[in-house]
């Protein structure tokens, strides 16, 4: 039995209420390399990277309306992209901002009034699967926010700003942090609020709850869950979609 197999049928006892999903999708793919296309729209086993992400978000049984976000220029690729893919749950797709904070409070100004829980996701997370968001929202349920993430297998320094050591951290308690991120609403909410009043700015979703004083639980989800960053984490990403699909032994 696999790792998600009894987390995955135990989650429908859970009473999670309405959930909505923003996968945002408007980085500019600085890091992708220069003259290649937006990493979003780049194929993995001929399929695009925001195309296959949205799918298993199409899929998820907890997941009830999805909110793109996207570059302005993008507009009309995600449209025939929807219709291309026939996507039901698409409640609406929004212009992102000029930092990933303010492309997901554009939104989550605009999921629905009955939303409970809201679930942020890196459109360049193509390798989520439908077990790892339910896991992070049962988490979420429990302790109103939650994600992904995985354990650090490599020792980790804490330098200044010469690179020089200045000490090293216990492994035991550093952890690798991915999305999804799961959140009650009113919780996360309450986070923008707070990050809106002190001018805080953050790199993740899990940083406005902490920032405001919330606990943030950590589900670990294993390490296939990447971001596509470079244009080498392509090939990682077709090696895992290979032998999911069982053309490479396991």
């Amino acid at each position: 039995m696999g790792l998600f197999s009894k987390i995955a049928k135990t989650f429908d006892t859970v009473k999670q209420g309405y959930t909505s999903a923003i996968i945002l999708c408007a980085g500019n793919s600085t890091r992708f390399g220069k003259g290649l296309e937006n990493k979003q729209m780049a194929q993995v086993c001929g399929k695009g990277v925001a195309e296959r992400t949205i799918s298993v978000f199409e899929k998820s049984k907890c997941v009830k309306e999805i909110i793109l976000v996207v570059r302005k220029e993008d507009l009309q690729k995600y449209k025939e992209l929807i219709v291309i893919n026939d996507f039901k749950k698409i409640r609406c797709i929004v212009v992102g901002g000029d930092t990933r904070q303010n492309s997901a409070f554009r939104g989550f100004r605009h999921i629905s009034e009955k939303t409970k829980y809201v679930i942020f996701h890196d459109g360049a997370r193509c390798l989520v699967t439908e077990e790892i968001i339910e896991s992070v929202l049962k988490k979420a349920v429990e302790y109103n926010a939650a994600s992904a993430a995985c354990r650090a297998i490599d020792t980790i320094k804490w330098v200044d700003e010469n690179g020089l050591v200045k000490r090293t951290l216990d492994r035991e308690f550093v952890w690798n942090v991915q999305t999804p991120q799961a959140f009650e609403t009113k919780t996360y909410k309450a986070s923008a609020y707070n990050a809106r009043q002190k001018n805080i700015e953050v790199t993740d979703d899990c940083m406005l709850a902490e920032k405001a004083g919330f606990k943030v639980k950590l589900v670990d989800t294993g390490r296939e869950n990447i971001k596509i960053t470079v244009k080498e984490d392509i090939d990682y990403a077709e090696y895992v979609i290979s032998k999911r699909e069982g053309h490479i032994n396991k």
